[in-house]
């Protein structure tokens, strides 16, 4: 396993301390909240970690995060690091019982909340999960909870605002973290299972952030445009982390919306931007587009070959790269990188990152797949997590002894050693004895004319167990039936493949969009059962 902190930073105090000292006036972030430069980042961490630390919080201690994409998340977060103390990212749009969730297992000590965000009253739902805050902490609701603050006006009776924090600060506190000290526990978008603490630490994230930001190209005097959310990895490791290791600018906003992030590649000069297939298309899409001057060179999108050729010939972003990764690796496993030929780059096939060594094994019987065929794609290096915190069985269920992480994932390593990523087990259909990836119907779908975005799930058949169908956004001029669309499948996919029914909808919101605007398939495989259900009781 290589040694990261010969190649790059390791921790996010010396990796401040490196962009302050070669970029002092380089703007760091751009948000709604203003524009700080590295020099100044630098110093507001230490200002807030001064005070966090005259209030108590210390090396190891497990600090809640509520606040939307700002400059001040970058520097909270950058200070809970410094001091050796763990964010625990809560994300904007969880309901009581999820916050609640998330702030007991993960057994904040401290929580740092926006007063409101989005028109969310975070301090009515605070006094919901926890009375306590009214009164006296910590309370039996959130025992661990020892101190609240909060960014806004005013703050309950057992909290204190963020401007009586600050006061507390003193002289500056000595970075107190080493490289392998957790510095986020992420939870799990849980749209497929129960959530999970993700427990990585400095050297998972900053090591990812530099080896991603390197093949995605980033160079002195760049501006990426994220607005992927901070409190997921692709926004805290691949947005903030990287940006920090290259030292370049990172322009954000509170919530993706296409025409102002247009708005924004251009007035700001984006060079690049982090997105996945949803907000690509909804660029690609927006009417606004064609008048928007655009400056950019590449971009990091999660998203379909179709989409990353539309992304490169209509958005100028002749660099795109892909990449493949999940939360419990930090989260990049594998990545296109900008100087390979295009035809790769789209094509999906990625190496893996340096120092990670990647298998895929047979589900059925534990061996190694020879090259080219698929089964499930395992890991091994700096980048894999910790574990999950306070959850020894459902670590030792994915995370072997000699510590190779099963990702239940889907994959093909070439003879070259690049890896396809085909799709997650868990949604694979299985149709008579097929195995059909809903990601490949979609992007051959997606090479329709008149197909604008769709998404494809499995539902039960009482002959071959599953099949496939389609929810599909047609294009604003399009004229599409679902017979025209099954007709054109059947002449475009084998058989197995072609979606058995087919919905046209104006969107996907029947089904919820999780926080990174990716689909729900399991609620949209609900959908469409219930679909199914009401048209054969109408036909009885």
């Amino acid at each position: 396993m290589m040694e990261l902190s010969q190649i790059c930073p390791t921790t996010t105090p010396v990796a401040l301390a490196r962009a302050a000292t070669i970029a002092p006036d380089i703007e760091a972030v751009v948000a709604s909240d203003g524009r700080i430069t590295y020099a100044q980042l630098q110093d507001e961490v230490a200002r807030i970690a001064s005070a966090l630390a005259a209030l108590g919080v210390r090396r190891g201690d497990h600090v809640g995060l509520c606040l939307g994409n700002s400059g001040r998340w970058v520097a909270i977060f950058l200070a809970i690091g410094s001091l050796g103390a763990v964010t625990v990212p809560v994300n904007t749009r969880f309901k009581e019982s999820e916050m609640a969730f998330a702030l007991k297992q993960s057994r904040v000590r401290y929580l740092i909340t926006a007063s409101s965000f989005l028109k969310i009253d975070f301090i009515a739902m605070l006094r919901a999960i926890c009375p306590g805050i009214d009164g006296t902490l910590p309370d039996a609701a959130l025992p661990d909870l020892q101190g609240v603050v909060v960014i806004g006006d005013s703050a309950p009776k057992a909290a204190i605002t963020w401007d009586n924090l600050l006061a507390l600060g003193g002289a500056p506190v000595a970075p107190q973290c080493q490289s392998d000290d957790v510095l986020l526990i992420q939870y799990t978008s849980g749209t497929t299972s129960f959530p999970k603490g993700v427990m990585l630490t400095h050297a998972n994230m900053l090591g990812n952030a530099f080896f991603s930001g390197g093949r995605i190209g980033f160079r002195a005097g760049d501006r990426l445009h994220s607005a992927r959310p901070f409190f997921h990895v692709a926004g805290s490791t691949l947005s903030v982390l990287s940006a920090l290791q290259h030292v370049i600018t990172l322009v954000t906003m509170d919530r993706f919306e296409p025409g102002e992030a247009l708005r924004l590649f251009e007035e700001e000069r984006c060079t690049h931007f982090s997105g996945n297939d949803t907000m690509a298309l909804m660029l690609l899409n927006h009417p606004d587009r064609p008048r928007r001057k655009l400056y950019l060179r590449g971009a990091w999108c999660a998203a379909s070959q179709p989409v990353v050729r539309r992304v490169i010939d209509e958005l100028g972003a002749r660099d795109c790269v892909v990449g493949y990764g999940q939360s419990e690796a930090s989260p990049n496993i594998s990545q296109s990188a900008w100087w390979e030929p295009e035809e790769v780059r789209v094509s999906g096939r990625m190496r893996p990152q340096p120092g990670v060594a990647v298998r895929i094994r047979d589900p059925e019987t534990g061996k190694d797949c020879p090259p080219g065929v698929a089964g499930e794609i395992v890991v091994r290096g700096w980048n894999v997590m910790r574990g999950y915190f306070d959850r020894p069985e459902e670590t030792a269920a994915v995370l072997s002894p000699d510590g190779w992480l099963s990702t239940g994932d889907r994959g093909v390593l070439g003879e070259d050693g690049r890896l396809e990523f085909v799709g997650r087990l868990k949604d694979i259909i299985r149709v008579g004895g097929e195995n059909v990836a809903p990601s490949e119907v979609e992007n051959m779908l997606l090479t329709h004319p008149s197909v604008k975005q769709v998404q494809v799930v499995g539902v039960a058949d009482p002959r071959l167990v599953e099949v496939p169908v389609a929810f599909v956004i047609a294009g604003d001029d399009a004229a599409l039936t679902p017979d025209a669309v099954i007709a054109w499948c059947k002449t475009n996919m084998a058989g197995f493949k072609v979606p058995r029914h087919v919905w046209i909808v104006p969107d996907f919101q029947m089904a919820g969009m999780t926080e990174s605007s990716k689909v729900k398939k399991k609620d949209l495989a609900a959908h469409a059962e219930k679909l199914l259900a009401a048209s054969r009781e109408t036909a009885s």
